[in-house]
């Protein structure tokens, strides 16, 4: 599933969805089982992504920046599910400003080149306070229920959110039920009531999910979730403003903008190194200094002729040290490589590279004195890297042991900065003359036996895992199997 999920980025994945949505809703609309004719329907949706996508488009010729295509075409297919369908010129006309205002925000209602709220949410909320349309959420219907369920476990499993979908399920749909059968309705009718007349779902997995209104900590993500479950569920007004779905995620969405990374990030391409005939290692020098954690990823926006389904914006673990001049991430090389990859190495030095984000939870513990064993499958070392490299000088002396296990000896990198590190390498062939202290442990993936015996302690060690999916499913289950308990994984996706 990881494998077949990561073939596209999430804004593919999520445009897809939508349209699968927006497809479905129009066949429940022919067939009598919506509230609203297909013409409405395709009046609102061509008012919403047109201006959307318009509106994009001409705000960032203002600002001299180029458009994202799908980021708009999400937005308006948001709004589409969002807004009341209306077919008259009125309502036709309040969805277009919605649009219209939710492209602004993305440019208007930012910090230093990152937008601050769910820009759809923003577009809802600003016509149903200027009266001129009203949101309505209109996804949340007996009949949508099955494929937008399907639609939001889908999303949640492929941006790992799964852990804050329950946190948000639980509050929201807790708190709502509560409230009902304080009302008089019985618990089962309400449950019904809630999971199929409120918002609940569509909200969490197309909305509360997007990654540049998230803060970047998995603990901050759950508080936020919480938040927004708990506002979404109380159904309070303050004066004439009634507190609905969209209300609740833009103040989830301030509450996580002061968590996070609050600027856009500006690299400058200096350089890259091959590695292996496989992988190199790009570096680039930040305009002001990055803060992030080792382990964690950065997402790098790269506009370029003819981009494939991949898109426009890739996200890459870091592999250099907070402290480092330059910010450096490892990545494979596919055959062919990606366009994003292509262009990304055909940059010229100087270049200008965006970032829109820093990110992840694939942190060593706070304690320096749990005993650690981090498993790499090729690239998937890269993490592992800015985490050893941030050691180099301290006193932290932190127990590691770095079992790397690649697929042929040409396919071994970063021998130099990992010499003085302990480390069991599992390669086929004959990998030639190791670093001091490391050990060949064997030609093939390590096994229970083999962890066992050149770990003896691999029970008490917290263990991470980095690599591709099936390095990620296969290493969990030996570690388990030679007695680990305590797992961590980072998955690279979409190679």
């Amino acid at each position: 599933m990881d494998t077949f999920l990561g073939r596209v980025t999430m804004y593919r994945l999520v445009l897809a969805l939508l349209l699968v949505l927006a497809a479905y809703a129009f066949v429940l609309s022919g067939l009598g089982l919506l509230a609203f004719s297909p013409k409405e329907l395709g009046a609102t949706l061509a008012a919403a992504v047109v201006t959307s996508w318009g509106g994009t488009r001409m705000m960032a010729m203002i600002v001299r920046t180029r458009p994202h295509t799908e980021s708009s075409l999400i937005t308006g297919l948001l709004l589409f599910f969002v807004m009341f369908p209306s077919d008259a010129a009125a309502g036709v006309g309040g969805i277009a400003a919605a649009g219209l205002i939710a492209a602004a925000s993305k440019y208007l209602v930012a910090f230093r080149g990152r937008h601050i709220f769910n820009p759809a949410a923003f577009g809802a909320a600003a016509v149903t306070l200027l009266g001129l349309g009203a949101a309505a959420w209109w996804a949340a219907n007996p009949a949508m229920l099955p494929v937008v369920l399907l639609c939001t476990i889908v999303i949640l499993y492929r941006t790992r959110k799964l852990t804050m979908g329950a946190v948000f399920l639980v509050l929201a749909v807790g708190i709502l039920v509560m409230r009902l059968t304080a009302g008089g309705t019985d618990p089962a009718s309400a449950l019904q009531l809630v999971l199929v007349s409120y918002p609940v779902l569509f909200l969490l997995g197309f909305m509360l999910t997007e990654p540049l209104t998230l803060p970047p900590r998995r603990w901050q993500q759950l508080l936020v979730a919480a938040l927004v479950a708990i506002v979404l569920s109380l159904q309070i007004s303050i004066g004439p403003v009634f507190i609905g779905p969209e209300y609740a995620l833009l103040i989830g969405n301030a509450v996580a903008f002061t968590m996070g990374q609050r600027r856009r990030i500006r690299l400058r391409y200096t350089e890259s190194r091959q590695l292996t005939p496989t992988s190199v290692e790009v570096s680039f020098a930040p305009a002001k200094p990055v803060r992030f954690k080792p382990g964690q990823y950065m997402e790098l926006t790269l506009p370029h002729a003819r981009p494939d389904r991949r898109g426009i914006r890739r996200i890459f673990s870091i592999s250099s040290s907070p402290g480092d001049a330059s910010v450096r991430f490892g990545l494979r090389l596919s055959d062919p490589p990606s366009s994003f990859k292509s262009a990304l190495l055909n940059l010229r030095p100087g270049a200008s590279v965006n970032a829109t984000m820093v990110a992840g939870d694939f942190v060593l513990p706070a304690n320096p004195a749990v005993p650690l064993m981090l498993l790499a499958g090729g690239i998937g070392v890269t993490p592992f890297l800015s985490q050893l490299r941030s050691m180099e000088g301290t006193d932290q002396g932190r127990d590691i042991v770095l079992v790397y296990v690649v697929s042929t000896p040409t396919e071994l990198g970063y021998v130099d900065e990992l010499s003085r590190s302990r480390v069991i390498l599992f390669c086929p062939g004959n990998p030639g003359p190791l670093p001091e202290g490391w050990i060949h442990g064997g030609t093939g993936f390590p096994t229970a036996k083999d962890l066992r015996s050149l770990i003896p302690d691999v029970d008490r060690r917290h263990a991470y895992i980095s690599g591709s999916p099936t390095t990620l499913a296969h290493a969990k289950l030996v570690i388990r199997e030679a007695g680990g308990k305590s797992i961590r994984t980072d998955a690279f996706l979409g190679y």
